[in-house]
């Protein structure tokens, strides 16, 4: 899936198809269904009996309340992580729609480049079943891959700011130009896999700040002074959710949130408002245009 110019293509509405909502919501839908037998099946089996376990199996640091010879050893800290699979699932039903479709005038970076738009979508994937795999299981290997997974849609998303401000390689005279979309997305999955690869090496509360403020900042230079215009009603509300999902956080960390047997765990409510964050974030990149009208605020 390569960046395309809007000449000489049909025009095309910019309204999401049925098709699109059809394949997230099926997707989840059959996930669910799947998720719940496995879990019903195994219930009391103490499936993760042989898996060496996190510190959080006897000292949870969240409020909700564990079930050892469960699958699901914590339920709402599960589920909740369908939420950052459905934003997912929208991002890669989209990504092929404009793969196959005619671009509309005024399309932004992220519509012209479907490959990275499909990059973000397996991210927050990556990101829900990660996460949703420790907080069933609550192994050290389900930690691992929790932490290392949540860095994914920050280096998706610094991909497509690297892609915004560089689109293409200008090597010396020549007129062709490739996209340097290739290496972005190689170079993000191969950062993905290293930090997987090294994260008891690494301490999250200094990458993810460091992921979150290069992402930011990137942003805002994009913003400021790149060839895209930006559309601040979709960064608004991405800053609110990420906040109040941290608030959450730290309540439900603090014990002031909910009970253990609630189903509202503030852990739970933090990963529907990151969910919620990132899809504000991906219709941000989708809602842009170029300042520059025409293909040549792509190619230039």
């Amino acid at each position: 899936m390569t960046p395309r110019s809007p000449a000489a293509l049909p025009p095309c509405r910019s309204a999401i198809p049925p098709s699109v909502h059809g394949f997230a919501c099926g997707a989840l839908a059959l996930l669910i269904l799947g998720l719940a037998a496995v879990d019903h099946r195994l219930a009391g089996a103490d499936f993760w009996r042989d898996w060496m376990p996190s510190a959080e199996l006897r000292h949870p640091a969240y409020a909700e309340a564990v079930h050892p010879a469960d699958f699901f050893r914590t339920r709402a800290n599960t589920w909740s992580n369908l939420a950052y699979v459905l934003v997912g699932f929208y991002a890669l039903a989209l990504a092929a729609w404009d793969a196959r479709r005619g671009l509309p005038a005024g399309a932004g970076y992220l519509v012209r480049t479907p490959s990275l738009g499909a990059l973000f979508g397996f991210a927050c994937v990556y990101l829900g079943l990660a996460s949703g795999f420790f907080h069933a299981s609550l192994t050290r290997t389900g930690q691992q891959w929790d932490v290392a997974s949540m860095y994914a849609p920050l280096i998706a998303g610094i991909a497509l700011d690297l892609g915004r401000w560089y689109p293409c390689w200008r090597i010396g005279r020549r007129s062709s130009r490739p996209a340097t979309w290739p290496v972005l997305a190689g170079g993000a999955v191969v950062a993905c896999a290293l930090l997987n690869r090294y994260k008891w090496s690494m301490r999250s509360g200094v990458v993810l700040p460091t992921l979150i403020l290069a992402a930011g900042v990137g942003a805002l230079l994009n913003g400021l002074t790149g060839r895209w215009r930006w559309n601040w009603w979709w960064l608004l509300p991405a800053t609110f959710t990420l906040v109040a999902a941290r608030l959450c956080w730290q309540w439900d960390v603090a014990g002031k949130f909910s009970g253990p047997t609630d189903w509202w765990q503030g852990h739970a409510i933090w990963h529907l408002l990151t969910a919620a964050s990132l899809a504000c974030l991906y219709a941000h990149h989708r809602a842009e245009s170029p300042r520059v009208p025409g293909a040549a605020a792509y190619l230039n």
